[in-house]
This record gives structure tokens, C-alpha cells and sequence, in this order.
């Protein structure tokens, strides 16, 4: 026994997407045809079926395709109110068209029909003869199965560019657009004090209507800002006719995630939970220790203590290293990609130093490139030895941007250049090699001729000229220089300049 729907609670759909009613008018196959009602929108198909009750109300969910060949019809039906109660029967009950087959009962659709599917605007489509019931309801659930694959592609298609976009050295705007360029609209990300953070997409307009949108955005990301855990919330952009949606990232910390779509589809939120999974993996702090831990490790070092005795509370070991990040795509680091690199390297110890990021984590911790990133990284060292360490790896990332490296390691054995100041090494080398700078040939020739242990015919090999060019060049820089290259003593002067240089 069927059991009336309550029009105030939304029908239920199947989580395959539906089809508009233009897709299946196009099927030749079927050679269906729209003979009243509107076009525009086009209705969303979610199921067929087949009903020759005079009152099929009771047994629609909403959404469906109705079909009937008019077995209920009356033979005095055209005369009276039949037709109109019938489609303001079905158009109440949600119904999205109606479908009449054409023979046997009927050799035409009644007029009275036509008229009445007009007067309520439900779609009516004609059936053919030849074409059955089963048939049409066969091509619904093939043209719902394709739409269902499509949406899976674009789905997963999705997911996999949202997780490249969190790799990139500006991960959360690069999430956020992809999240933006997938739903076709756009994408705000909250503080915990609602402030916007960073945009991408459409809908940034200064206009009066873009400004009633990022209101509202602003409005529904507030209402989910207080979850401790993962929350979202809904609502419509009256102004535009978009669909709002926020997320709340559940990291307790209070940022927010806010999106405007043209559509709210099951896709879409399924595409827009997976940025919001990244997000907050990206804004939240890595939990590789208390955080009651770490701000009674702050307040002890401010009252005094010493660094080894509040290193433990770090949950670290006793050897620690120092890294130095410069990103190669932004000048300056804000303290999300910030954060977002203490997550990837694994540690919640991050500091922004003009344009340096400086991270402080466990010896035991790998550090491996990331893309986007140079990097200098210290010798383990104690806590003790925490200030040498930092001076290390700025040293490191130095060499890494001259080298154009990704990654410089202090070795645990300091180099000569690692005990001269960085400036004052590359004054004394402009002092030492200015007879010879203007001459690219000849620095190039006694770089090579050195690095060869004073070779002529590697050297030459090495530069691609004749041995006798490469003896009258270090000639050249003999006399220029002033000096004596036979000297390992001035070999190994002019090495270190040449290094600096």
C-alpha cells in the first residue's frame, strides 16, 4: 500500500546525477517529441516510470519522466476539468514530465491534454507507436549510467588535481584555484577571525551584486566557524541565483572554507569535501607534539631556562637540525604555505624570516626537495649548539641559490668557506680576481685549468680550444694577477675566490 509524500519534505534521488529531457529527445532511436510545455530550463530527469492510475500522486517520489498510454482517460474526459486535475495532480507531485504513447487507446495525444500541460507548464512528449514504454525507461538508466561514469571521471579527475595543487609551493591559493576552475564558480578561504585568507575563480566582481555574494559567503562561513570538527552548510546567493556551500575544516583552529556554484550537484560537494580535507591539512598544525607542550617550552625559554632543558618538552631527541626554505614562486612566505611546509617536512617549529622560512625539527626527520623550494639545511646539533646551527643552514641556502641546487647539507666537518663570513669572502674574491674580471675568458680558463690541477690538455679538452690558447691564458693571468700559479699556496687562494666569485 502506498503511503502520500509530504510535498514539504524534499523528495529523496538516487546519488546517480540526472539527465536532462534534451538528451533523450535527441535519441533518434526513440523518435520522441516534445509537443507542449516549456523548454527552458530543461528538466532534470531522474527515473521513468509507467502509471495508468486517473490519480498517479500517490506513487511518485518527484523527478520522474511519467509515462501513460491514457488507458484512465474517460471517454467524456475532454469535457470537464479531467486533464487539469490529472496534470495539476502530477505537476504537484513533483512530477518533471509526462510521456504519452500513441496507440493502442489513443491514435492522437488529446487536445484538452496539450492544453492543460501548457496551462501548468509540464513538459508532454509525444511517444511514437513503435516506440515501448520499457524501451524509453531503458534509454533513461543508459543515459543516467553514462552521466554516472562521467561524473565519477570528472570526479576523480578532480581529486587527482586538487592533490597536485596541495604539492605546489604555493599550495592553498593553487587549491583553491583548481578547486574554483573544477566546480565552475569560486572558492574563499576564512581565518579563524573570518578574514579572507585567499580567492579564486569566478563571481570577484566589485559590482553591488559580487559584493552581495562575498556577504554572503562571509555570512554562511560564520555559521559553520565555531565546529570543532568537520561541519558544512547550505544555502542560495538570492542575488545571483548561485548555490552557496561552507565548510568548516576541522582542524578547531576556525578556518573556513567557502564556495559559490551555478549548481549544487552531488559532485560538487563531493569535489569541494576533498579541498576542504586538504585545506585543513595544509592550516592545521602538525601534531607531533602537544601544543600544551610547546607553549610551556616558549614560556620556560622567556623566564630563562636555558635551551637544553626545555628541548625534551619538543618531544624531539638531542639532536636537532636547522632548515632554511626560500620559495622560488612568492617573495615572501605568508604563514599558511609557511605552515604548509612545516606539514611536509614534519614539524609544527616554523618561522618566517623576511623571505626565509625557518624550520626546527628532529635529526632523525629526512629532509627531501620539494618542488618550488631551495633549501639549506644544518649539521644535527644540540640545543646548545642551536644558534651555530642556524647560521649553517642560511650559509647552506646561500650556496643552494648560487649553485641553483634544491638542497645544501653543512657537513658535520666545516669547510674553509663555511669560516669566513659570506660578505667579506666575496669582497676579498672581487679584490682578488679585478685584473682579470673584465676578461670572462680568463676567469673561465683559470677556473678550469685549477679544478684540472694545472692540465693543459684536459683544460683545453674541458673549454673546447687548442693547449696553446690554454697556456697563453694562464699566461695572461700570471701577469695580470701578479703572482706565481706554480705557488700551491696562490693555487689555493685563487680557488677559494674563484668559489666565492
Amino acid at each position: 500500500m502506498s503511503t502520500v509524500p509530504d510535498p514539504s519534505v524534499p523528495a529523496p534521488v538516487p546519488p546517480t546525477p540526472p539527465i536532462p529531457l534534451s538528451a533523450l529527445l535527441a535519441r533518434e532511436d526513440l523518435a520522441l517529441r516534445q509537443i507542449a510545455g516549456p523548454t527552458a530550463p530543461d528538466p532534470a530527469i531522474h527515473w521513468a516510470h509507467t502509471s495508468e492510475m486517473a490519480d498517479p500522486y500517490p506513487y511518485l517520489l518527484g523527478g520522474e519522466l511519467l509515462l501513460t498510454a491514457g488507458v484512465h482517460i474517460a471517454e467524456a474526459a475532454g469535457s470537464g476539468t479531467y486533464f487539469d486535475d490529472y496534470v495539476s495532480r502530477i505537476v504537484e507531485a513533483g512530477g518533471a514530465a509526462l510521456g504519452f504513447g500513441v496507440a493502442p487507446v489513443h491514435d492522437s495525444v488529446p487536445r484538452a491534454l496539450v492544453e492543460a500541460c501548457d496551462a501548468y507548464e509540464l513538459p508532454l512528449v509525444e511517444v511514437p507507436p513503435r516506440t515501448t514504454f520499457s524501451g524509453v525507461a531503458r534509454a533513461v538508466w543508459q543515459l543516467m549510467a553514462q552521466a554516472r561514469l562521467a561524473e565519477l571521471r570528472r570526479v576523480t579527475e578532480a581529486q587527482q588535481s586538487l592533490a597536485a595543487a596541495a604539492s605546489r609551493p604555493d599550495p592553498v591559493p593553487s587549491v583553491l584555484r583548481q578547486l574554483a576552475q573544477r566546480v565552475g564558480g569560486r572558492a574563499v578561504l576564512y581565518g579563524p577571525d573570518g578574514t579572507e585568507i585567499a580567492s579564486a575563480g569566478r563571481g570577484e566582481r566589485a559590482d553591488a551584486q559580487g559584493q552581495a555574494q562575498a556577504q554572503a559567503l562571509a555570512r554562511l562561513a560564520a555559521v559553520v566557524r565555531p565546529a570543532r570538527g568537520p561541519a558544512s552548510a547550505t544555502d542560495t546567493d538570492p542575488t545571483a541565483g548561485t548555490h552557496l556551500a561552507a565548510y568548516a575544516l576541522g582542524t578547531g583552529q576556525g578556518f573556513t572554507l567557502a564556495v559559490a556554484t551555478p549548481e549544487r550537484t552531488s559532485g560538487d560537494h563531493t569535489i569541494a569535501s576533498v579541498a576542504a580535507v586538504l585545506l585543513a591539512l595544509l592550516t592545521g598544525e602538525h601534531q607531533s607534539g602537544t601544543g600544551a607542550a610547546r607553549s610551556s617550552a616558549l614560556v620556560r625559554l622567556l623566564l630563562g631556562a636555558a635551551p637544553e632543558t626545555v628541548a625534551p618538552l619538543l618531544d624531539g631527541g638531542e639532536r636537532w637540525t636547522v632548515v632554511h626554505a626560500r620559495s622560488e614562486a612568492a617573495p615572501a612566505p605568508d604563514p599558511v604555505a609557511a605552515s604548509a611546509l612545516g606539514t611536509a617536512l614534519g614539524s609544527p617549529l616554523v618561522d618566517i624570516d623576511g623571505d626565509v622560512v625557518r624550520v626546527l625539527l628532529p635529526a632523525d626527520r629526512e629532509v627531501a626537495p620539494q618542488p618550488g623550494w631551495t633549501y639549506g639545511v644544518s649539521a644535527p646539533a644540540g640545543p646548545r649548539e642551536w644558534p651555530s646551527a642556524d647560521t649553517q643552514a642560511a650559509r647552506a641556502l646561500a650556496r643552494a641559490r648560487a649553485t641553483r641546487t634544491p638542497l645544501v647539507r653543512h657537513g658535520e666537518r666545516a669547510a674553509l668557506s663555511d669560516l669566513v663570513p659570506e660578505a667579506d669572502a666575496a669582497a676579498h674574491a672581487r679584490t682578488l680576481l679585478a685584473p682579470i674580471a673584465a676578461t670572462p675568458a680568463l676567469v673561465e680558463t683559470l677556473r678550469s685549468w685549477l679544478s684540472l690541477h694545472g692540465s693543459w690538455d684536459r683544460t683545453a679538452v674541458a673549454l673546447a680550444v687548442h693547449r696553446n690558447t690554454v697556456r697563453q691564458r694562464i699566461a695572461r693571468c700570471t701577469a695580470l694577477l701578479g703572482t706565481d700559479l706554480d705557488d700551491p699556496d696562490v693555487r689555493m687562494e685563487l680557488w677559494f675566490a674563484l668559489k666565492q666569485y
